[in-house]
């Protein structure tokens, strides 16, 4: 794959390589829908918090490896990867899977229930700075001292179509879906997810926080943008900058790029503990957010699916 776009071909072969490696999509009506914003929609939660390392990255995570390991170019200093957490988590499991070394760089922020999980999977940790940013520009010069393979958050196209096999099986198990809602971070997840479904006619709602707006700033600017990270969903959504092929798949008339503001993310998420007991991070909640405080609102029957992505949080603020 070497262009910079992905297509739904590349998502089906991310999907071939990592069956039976990856845990399967768990797919649940929520009914009734109206208290999370969907009105008379029909709406279903896609669980993919239930996937290993508690997020959609393992799913990009096992296709680089698979990759790697299949064409004998995975060097002997392993791979390394920046990360606000969950895709340094990811990358040390799929690391541990293979037999691989991980060294994974996360701003000296990142939730501690994050950092401590990377050490059970063996990673190297390395804390650097107070941001992605920070980490990134770590982990860019660690790979080039050490020859170990630079993986990517979400730019990267092996990455973003695993995040997309998910898609694949939300439509293998509600084929009538018309609508996808995701959260957005840097991109990965929303890429592979629109790479896979818009070919087939499906929109995509890509929901950012106010003041994380890598994707909505690109789309105004008409380019990628650097943007200031600001948030409670910052350590999973506070890309400075959103990657190329979310930009461009973005542009599609099927696609729509939304904000929420942090106090309905916040609020979303204790709705799903103390309505369903879902104890998601906050970055999984921004996608819900969207619906329950009216930044997209799906028309009368439309089937809206929401993938909650993610669960690697302290759920004792839950209580």
């Amino acid at each position: 794959m070497t262009r910079q776009l992905i297509g739904p071909e590349d998502v089906e072969a991310a999907a071939r390589r990592i069956e039976g490696r990856v845990r399967p999509l768990v797919v649940t009506p929520a009914e009734p829908a109206a208290p999370f914003g969907a009105g008379a929609a029909r709406l279903s939660f896609a669980l993919e918090f239930l996937q290993h390392t508690g997020t959609f990255k393992a799913r990009g995570a096992a296709n680089l490896a698979a990759v790697h390991l299949a064409e004998h170019s995975m060097p002997e200093a392993g791979i390394t990867i920046a990360s606000g957490g969950n895709a340094g988590l990811a990358c040390a499991w799929a690391a541990l899977a293979t037999g691989t070394r991980a060294t994974v760089f996360v701003p000296a922020t990142a939730p501690a229930v994050k950092v401590a999980k990377l050490h059970e999977y063996r990673a190297d940790v390395r804390l650097v700075g107070t941001e992605y940013a920070h980490a990134l520009e770590a982990s860019q010069e660690f790979a080039e001292k050490s020859g170990a393979l630079l993986s990517h958050a979400y730019d990267n196209p092996y990455i973003a179509a695993g995040a997309g096999t998910l898609a694949l099986e939300l439509l293998r198990q509600a084929p009538d879906v018309d609508t996808v809602v995701v959260s957005v971070g840097g991109g990965g997840l929303f890429a592979g997810t629109a790479a896979a479904l818009l070919a087939r006619g499906v929109r995509v709602v890509a929901v950012e926080p106010e003041h994380c707006r890598a994707l909505n700033a690109a789309l105004e600017a008409g380019e990628p943008v650097d943007v200031e990270v600001d948030s409670v969903a910052a350590d999973a959504l506070g890309a400075r900058r959103i990657s190329r092929t979310a930009f461009e798949l973005a542009r599609d008339p099927l696609v729509s790029s939304v904000l929420v503001p942090d106090a309905e993310i916040v609020a979303t998420r204790r709705a799903l503990w103390h309505g369903r007991r879902l104890a998601v991070e906050s970055g999984a909640a921004a996608a819900l957010a969207a619906l329950r405080g009216g930044a997209y609102t799906p028309a009368a029957g439309e089937h809206v699916a929401v993938v909650l992505c993610g669960a690697n949080t302290d759920p004792s603020d839950l209580a």
